[in-house]
């Protein structure tokens, strides 16, 4: 076996212009489109379009949904909110009125007298 030589640049430059023409040769030799297939790509690209589109749609509209149901979800917690402070506004009008300051020692004293009574025990 030889040993390996290291091309030149004329060499070099042969196989570049050998490889180019091969490579035309073969594009050269692909068959050209018919308009049948043509217009079956173009069918098939349209389909695709049209598909990509309503699948667009479709998740345009979910997203539009789950903002409505956010919404809603909203002005129910709102509403809710709104109903249970209403609750708490009538029952602090139902409360009986403020407890008298004698009433107020009173129950004072009592707790402290409880203190002191479980204290001895």
């Amino acid at each position: 076996m030889p040993p390996f030589t290291q091309p030149s640049f004329q060499e070099r430059v042969a196989m570049a212009e050998k490889a180019k023409q091969a490579a035309l040769k073969k594009l050269k030799a692909r068959p050209k489109l018919t308009e049948a297939e043509l217009a079956e790509r173009k069918a098939a690209r349209v389909a695709r379009e049209e598909a990509e589109a309503a699948a667009r749609a479709e998740k345009q509209a979910a997203r539009e949904q789950a903002k409505a149901d956010r919404e809603a979800e909203k002005a129910a917690a709102e509403a809710e909110k709104a109903a249970a402070e209403a609750a708490k506004v009538e029952a602090e009008a139902n409360k009986p009125a403020a407890l008298t300051e004698e009433e107020k020692k009173a129950a004072r004293d009592a707790r402290y007298a409880a203190r002191k009574k479980r204290r001895r025990k």
